[in-house]
């Protein structure tokens, strides 16, 4: 069974899934390995419903997050239609196995006073100030996931045009807009550093090597305490703040869905509850039977 699960990650990885995904999927896989060693059961024997069933109960033991359970089902179901494809599984097991429903998440986003303000608290870092504007101004900007920005070359830059080149998920191209106040923000991060040159990473750490997603999600941690925001950051929070600020001043979801790198309309559609939310926010504010 760890033999087949090997070959399905390498598969997985000359497809270009992300570092982040591939991790996700070995976990999963790990775990169902260490469930067949346990109970003895052979590769050959291990796809049936009644493993399956199981195999997930004993996960939902742990009481994880439904979407948490919805990514190790997919993780199976990727790996068994692997199987099949190789001829190692005869029939699809998941056929009787129905799927929970999707739960449905608001994505947190900061308000535009709590993104300027962290944006503004960048500034004061001891000694990667510039390098944490330039950031922090970016990923806002463009909306950026944090293996984006962490893969970004300098030449991926297009300060004449005002875009960045982005490889998103699968290792799909896209282009999106930068501000004028990022792309400042860039060229005084790179005016700090030592003949650099278009090949190199866009964003390095204290050892001048390519920034890496921890280290990413390191500064943020500490960027949000010395901001004082009364919420934890991510740098997906400031992605779901610029999607949800540009839907809320009259962007469209088409132009949004390409700037995001969405392969999906209806992924994007999730920023419209939120504007919906805002309206009833103001609605509730503004009305004057509402305050009743």
């Amino acid at each position: 069974m760890k033999e087949w699960a090997e070959g399905f990650l390498t598969d997985l990885e000359n497809k270009n899934f992300s570092p982040q995904t591939l991790r996700t999927y070995r976990t999963t896989l790990e775990e169902f390995v260490v469930f067949c060693q346990v109970r003895k059961i052979t590769k050959e024997n291990a796809f049936t419903p009644a493993n399956l069933r199981t195999f997930l109960a004993n996960l939902q033991l742990k009481n994880p997050a439904r979407n948490t359970m919805l990514r190790k089902i997919a993780t199976l179901r990727s790996f068994a239609s692997y199987l099949m494809r190789q001829g190692l599984l005869d029939k699809n097991p998941f056929k009787l196995l129905p799927s929970p429903k999707k739960e449905k998440l608001l994505p947190k986003f900061l308000s535009i006073p709590e993104t300027d303000r962290l944006l503004e608290t960048t500034s004061q870092s001891k000694h990667f100030a510039t390098r944490d504007k330039a950031l922090f101004e970016l990923m806002y900007s463009s909306g950026l996931r944090r293996s984006e920005v962490t893969n970004l070359k300098i030449r991926d830059i297009d300060f004449f045009n005002g875009l960045v080149k982005v490889f998103g998920k699968g290792r799909k191209e896209r282009l999106v807009p930068v501000t004028q106040t990022a792309l400042q923000a860039l060229k005084d991060y790179l005016a700090t550093r030592k003949n650099p040159k278009p090949s190199e990473a866009l964003f390095l750490n204290k050892n001048e090597k390519p920034l890496t997603g921890d280290g990413l999600a390191y500064i943020f941690k500490n960027t949000a305490i010395s901001s004082h925001l009364a919420r934890r950051v991510t740098p997906h929070s400031l992605r779901h703040s610029f999607a949800t600020h540009l839907l809320g001043n009259g962007c469209d979801l088409r132009s949004l869905q390409e700037m995001l790198g969405h392969k999906s309309l209806s992924t994007t559609q999730i920023y419209t509850h939120v504007s919906l939310e805002q309206l009833k926010n103001v609605y509730n504010q503004a009305h004057p039977k509402s305050k009743e």
